[in-house]
């Protein structure tokens, strides 16, 4: 297959406002619909109050309508007397009858406001007389009002005339409650842009359908119908279409009828990039971009097809979502009559040094955490495969085309995903470890949110030291002591003691060359260390793990040495999939992917947290956890020896 060479990338900046250029867009034109189909729907035009609301002066509790001054001087020792007039206003009931001078009429919560009266007593302020010493039926006021006190006046909360609700104002259940008051049945919305959304390659399988080896769930489809949705247009799915030229063509043909197609993915045979081959036929004007000197989302392909805007998307899905949302979501924003995003940034520490791609603008996926002077910023680590980087990251960092690296303690712009970077409750950066998994969702399950760093235990060792974290997991062992993590501790450090895990080696129970491993491990290792065939899958170093495989291999480096992986769950993944034949892990992840397993070591997995913190109140309720009955049961379940 002879892959697509980019001659001449465009840069960012020159790929955004070419296809702004000559798109041009504009909303596709408004339309009236029934106030109950409205929902997430744009307003094309203002909404002006054609009546007051409350359209009339109304009682805002159920007591008694009064000429205020006539309650002046009243308490509990000393009540005022009033005459009760025969009339009782319910909802919807009309006065007849005025409230003249030191009488009072009853009145309901939401009943009109008769003449004479500018107030309303309360009903629990009062005490009912059946009659005085003419025989007259009254009440007795124990406090008094103030004119206007419990009623609501008349166009109080919205006047006639106001604009209500304005142009470009998204509605949502607030807003169509709003419009019922006000007597809407039929609102003017913009019509909803509507965009085909193509999925394309062999590889793809559609979510709920059989995975296999070589295979990928199509994530893109979904990624960009619910995406699309939220810029207020209407998303078409036609679904996943192979490689073939003659079925893409005849997809697409369907697809610019629309108001706006996207392609997602490219070709795996043939020559060059088969979405591209396709796009070359059309004209007026044809492609404008194919290229971008940007990291994610190098291979963009943005067009005007027939006059129907359309662009093909990178496959992987980080780059999908990232060029999306630079380069397609303003325009349809535009299109569906939405105002321009506002986008929210901070300044944040970069506390680990970070290389970039010089001659490319590389935009930066990271998580925010507080520290005592602000925020530090860590790169999320996925590559533009990653599913979860865009999801969980909190922004982004943009690295200009000629820089080649972030040295560590730089002080970074980052542009925020969400609308503000909303700290989690807790924060843990460290070690992972399904002990800490099933914790971290014990304390999401009580409502309180959580977010965790895989950085290894040293790496999480410094964000304690730093203040970025409540709590470091960590697995370190002091050769000197032969004590886990008591040599981490500085005055400012506490360390909490968590569980034990039993670390070894694991191995595909069918894999020959493992099977003298129990009963002479040592000749084992060296066996497989040794063989140019078997291939080991390394750890992220700053980890317990690498560092008990370094001590294991020595100043060996065995094949696959340098292909690191960043949890034990991929560790077995790797195994279990034959990329690698071995590698150092943790007892319960063997165990779930049916692999052999034999014990190296037995560890101890703390925590170790900043004394500053202690008295926190998620921190105590996280620490409280290890103490419980239940969940040291379930952490014995996942393999785990809990510490008493």
């Amino acid at each position: 297959m002879k892959q697509q060479q980019f001659l001449n990338l465009s840069t960012a900046e020159e790929a955004e406002d070419r296809f702004w250029q000559a798109v041009q867009p504009q909303p596709c034109g408004e339309e009236q619909i029934l106030l109950e189909n409205t929902r997430e729907r744009i307003l094309s035009r203002n909404v002006i109050a054609q009546h007051n609301v409350p359209f009339f002066d109304r009682s805002n509790f159920d007591g008694y309508a009064v000429r205020a001054e006539d309650t002046f001087g009243a308490q509990e020792t000393a009540p005022v007397f009033l005459k009760l007039n025969p009339e009782v206003l319910a909802c919807g009931v009309v006065p007849e009858k005025s409230v003249n001078p030191k009488t009072a009429t009853i009145i309901a919560t939401g009943g009109v406001i008769p003449r004479g009266a500018d107030g309303v007593v309360i009903i629990e302020n009062t005490l009912p007389i059946e009659a005085d010493e003419s025989g007259e039926k009254g009440i007795q006021v124990l406090k008094p009002i103030v004119p206007s006190g419990g009623i609501s006046l008349a166009g109080s909360d919205i006047g006639a005339g106001e604009v209500v609700l304005r142009i470009g104002d998204r509605l949502g259940f607030r807003e169509t409650g709003t419009l019922a008051a006000l007597g809407k049945a039929k609102v003017w919305v913009w019509c909803r842009p509507k965009v085909g959304i193509i999925s394309t390659g062999d590889e793809l399988v559609a979510p709920g359908k059989h995975m296999e080896l070589g295979k990928v769930f199509d994530s893109n489809a979904t990624v960009l119908a619910h995406a699309v949705e939220e810029m207020g247009c209407e998303p078409v799915n036609f679904g996943i279409v192979p490689d073939e030229e003659l079925r893409l063509e005849e997809v697409l043909r369907k697809a610019l009828k629309l108001d706006f197609v996207l392609l997602s993915g490219g070709t795996s045979k043939g020559e060059g990039d088969l979405n591209y081959r396709v796009f070359e036929k059309y004209s007026n004007p044809g492609i404008l971009v194919h290229g971008v000197a940007l990291k994610p989302g190098k291979p963009l392909c943005l067009a005007i097809l027939d006059g129907t805007p359309a662009a093909i998307l990178p496959g992987f899905p980080t780059s999908a979502t990232f060029t999306f949302s630079k380069f397609i979501a303003p325009i349809l924003r535009t299109m569906a009559g939405l105002s321009p995003e506002h986008t929210v940034s901070v300044k944040a520490n970069v506390p680990v040094r970070l290389n970039s791609d010089k001659g490319r603008t590389e935009f930066h996926l990271v998580h925010l955490v507080r520290n005592d002077a602000g925020y530090s910023a860590y790169s999320t680590g996925k590559g533009s495969g990653s599913i979860t980087g865009f999801a969980r990251a909190d922004g982004f960092m943009e690295i200009p085309r000629n820089t080649e690296m972030v040295e560590a303690g730089e002080e970074a712009k980052i542009q925020l995903l969400g609308k503000s970077a909303r700290p989690p409750d807790l924060m843990i950066i460290g070690s992972h470890c399904v002990g800490l998994d099933y914790l971290i969702g014990e304390m999401q399950k009580s409502g309180v949110s959580c977010k965790f760093l895989a950085v290894g235990s040293m790496g999480g060792i410094l964000a304690a030291k730093r203040g970025e974290c409540d709590l470091a997991g960590t697995h370190l062992l002091d050769q000197n002591s032969g004590h886990y993590n008591r040599h981490l501790l500085t005055p400012e450090l506490h360390l909490q003691k968590g569980y034990c895990r039993s670390q070894g080696l694991l191995f595909r129970k069918d894999d020959s060359n493992f099977a003298d491993c129990k009963s002479n491990f040592e000749k084992t290792i060296q066996k497989i260390i040794n063989s140019p065939e078997l291939c080991m899958i390394n750890r992220n170093r700053g980890s317990g793990t690498r560092i008990l495989l370094d001590r294991l291999l020595a100043d060996q480096r065995p094949a696959g040495f340098f292909q690191e992986a960043k949890s034990h769950n991929s560790v077995a993944a790797a195994i279990a999939q034959k990329r690698a034949d071995w590698g150092i892990a943790i007892r319960s992840v063997a165990e779930d992917l049916g692999l052999g397993f034999f014990p190296i070591q037995d560890e101890e997995y703390d925590f170790i947290l900043p004394k500053n913190r202690l008295e926190r109140p998620e921190v105590i309720q996280f620490l409280s956890l290890l103490g419980e009955t239940k969940i040291r049961e379930n952490l014995i379940k996942l393999g785990l020896k809990t510490q008493r």
